[in-house]
């Protein structure tokens, strides 16, 4: 039977969709694209926004109409926060919770043999045990694969839904982790991405090790790779813990440092554990080490309560500290949560407005942070070849678009593979560069 996979959200869905489909391949499925025609078809949700719960209903629509026969299993965040409301969509046929995705193809062979619809939800309380997936042995990509070490969160921000989506902290064994990395290592991929639903915080059952016992094995692995964090969250590490990853030589001088707002005052009511000062002791780390270190972010604008101050501070933090990138969200209500009940919502038109100037800033910053890039070189990782440009592509360690003009020959030798290239000057999102 043929069995396409769309997904929405984080890196870890995408590995998670990743080790679905390798355990359908198993049973002797034939993974097709999103938008051919299936059997059957799984949507792999996110809940993190009202915009992602609506982009799941959506997808689930136009999947359906490829094959209104078809089987359709809606699986993850959303199926987890919202089942009855997944369930009631038309067409759907099966809704899965989050620690209940890696038993698909059992529910998926049930309904074949039952033709009954199947909802298979855990509480919250019974989110205890990491729901292993067995090691992927593949990505899309073929240079960069995700490695998920951890799963839940205990930090309760005030407008998350995700640790009820996810549960509470379970961490994957090391042996599981290293064993799959090595394996993927073994198989070429020259970069490994650590993910999970809040990375900092794998461990923590276990004498609060910290991702630092995993970065520490990784980098001990033989091979030429290197070892990307998604993102470390400034609510469980600091200054001093950041400090200690420096020493790593595989690890990649990029970070993703979630944000949320420049006021302490929103931040507080976030329930982040941070202040402002504190989060810039960690950038000055990270900068004193590597003036170019790649920061990447989240903000919210327009929280519950936020003034024009708030977000003018906001502005502020983003022109200091110059980030790669800046992720912009517009506050979106989740219900459940401590920040959907809180007084002095804030109305669309002002979030949009703020939203639009912040974007706006932080392109100008990134921009800046290119230019301050220019005359250094850095390691990149080739992955894409552009016959019509003539340009071959890819990521500097500190996560910078690199492009370098290449004939097709030495295209051919470059992809998957490292090299150092100068920085010559700005281009598209990223810059142009000389091996």
């Amino acid at each position: 039977m043929k069995i396409a996979f769309y997904t929405l959200g984080c890196k870890v869905n995408q590995y998670e969709t990743q080790a679905l489909k390798e355990k359908f391949l198993k049973r002797g499925y034939e993974i097709v694209e999103e938008d051919e025609y299936a059997d059957i078809y799984v949507i792999n949700t996110c809940t993190v926004t009202a915009l992602a719960d609506r982009k799941s209903r959506q997808y689930i629509r136009r999947m359906k109409k490829m094959n209104p026969d078809s089987i359709m299993a809606v699986i993850g965040c959303y199926a987890q926060v919202n089942p009855d409301e997944a369930s009631s969509i038309d067409g759907v046929n099966i809704v899965v919770g989050t620690n209940e995705k890696n038993n698909l193809p059992d529910y998926i062979e049930d309904y074949l043999k039952e033709n009954r619809r199947i909802t298979q939800i855990l509480d919250y309380d019974e989110l205890t045990l990491y729901d292993e997936s067995g090691s992927i042995t593949s990505m899309d990509s073929r240079t960069r694969a995700y490695i998920k070490v951890q799963e839940g969160c205990n930090q309760f921000c005030s407008y998350c839904i995700i640790p009820y989506a996810r549960g509470n902290v379970r961490s994957r064994s090391k042996e599981e982790i290293l064993k799959e990395a090595k394996h993927l290592v073994s198989k070429g991929f020259k970069e490994l991405v650590v993910t999970g639903i809040n990375t900092a915080l794998y461990g923590i059952e276990d004498n609060n090790l910290g991702i630092e016992d995993i970065i520490i094995s990784l980098n001990e692995i033989p091979g030429d790779f290197r070892i990307r964090l998604g993102s470390l969250e400034p609510t469980v590490i600091n200054a001093s813990y950041v400090s200690k990853l420096l020493k790593y030589e595989k690890l990649c001088p990029h970070l993703h440092l979630s944000l949320q707002s420049g006021s302490d005052r929103i931040l507080k009511k976030m329930n982040r554990n941070y202040d402002i000062k504190a989060y810039k002791e960690i950038i000055k780390v990270l900068r004193e080490h590597d003036k170019c270190y790649g920061i990447t972010t989240d903000i919210i604008v327009g929280f519950p309560g936020e003034t024009e101050e708030d977000f003018q501070a906001s502005v502020k933090i983003v022109e200091e500290v110059g980030f790669n990138k800046v992720h912009v969200f517009q506050y979106s209500k989740r219900q459940g949560t401590k920040a959907a009940e809180m007084k002095d919502q804030i109305p669309s038109n002002v979030k949009k407005r703020r939203s639009a100037e912040l974007i706006r800033v932080s392109e100008i910053t990134s921009e800046k942070m290119i230019e301050a890039n220019l005359g250094s070189k850095r390691k990149v990782l080739f992955e894409e070849y552009d016959e019509v440009t003539g340009l071959v592509s890819g990521f500097s360690d500190n996560y910078i678009k690199v492009y370098c003009e290449a004939t097709q020959d030495l295209a051919n030798k470059l992809l998957n593979q490292f090299a150092d290239v100068k920085f010559i000057e700005k281009y598209k999102e990223g810059v142009l560069g000389t091996i």
